[in-house]
């Protein structure tokens, strides 16, 4: 079977019933998609197929056609250059990280169908569980790409101080 990932057809073999994660992860090699809780709640799982952003852990293998394009984490930007990525790195987003590249993938969905989103908007897209709470961040760092990318409009109180001691 064959899947288009990150812009490459990508050939592999697993039962009709695997999730596409497994697949992604196990298979091609792609460990920034994330396993959470397996059941499409948490959203650690999140890629885009055909630019939607869907849940990876209960999307079956069978169900994705080559013609279909799937981006992961890892085919957003291999260095980090997206806005979203630089927005989520100038604020601080993530604490522990784990559920980050799904909250990455589900908030670059948001902003391609709106480049301007409400707060409103923003709870409505951004379903994915955080354990340690980012949620706040993670509004202000879709507002900050959405006005253009500068972080100080966020309104945080960030400071970062090269060699400074604990």
């Amino acid at each position: 079977m064959k899947l288009n990932v990150n812009g490459q057809v990508r050939e592999f073999e697993a039962e009709e019933d695997t999730p596409l994660l497994w697949v992604l992860r196990e298979q091609l090699g792609l460990t920034g998609t994330k396993y959470g809780c397996g059941i499409a709640q948490c959203g650690a799982c999140t890629v885009h197929i055909d630019g939607e952003a869907m849940r990876s852990c209960v999307r079956p293998v069978s169900t994705v056609t080559e013609q279909m394009k799937i981006v992961t984490i890892e085919g957003l930007s291999p260095d980090g250059s997206h806005p979203v990525q630089k927005a989520w790195a100038a604020l601080d987003v993530p604490q522990c990280g784990f559920c980050q590249s799904g909250m990455i993938m589900a908030a670059t969905a948001l902003l391609k169908e709106k480049p301007k989103p409400t707060d409103a908007d923003i709870d409505m897209a951004m379903k994915n569980i955080c354990r340690c709470g980012t949620y706040n961040r993670v509004r202000k760092a879709i507002h900050v790409v959405a006005r253009g990318g500068d972080p100080k409009s966020a309104g945080l109180a960030i400071e970062h101080r090269e060699g400074s001691k604990a």
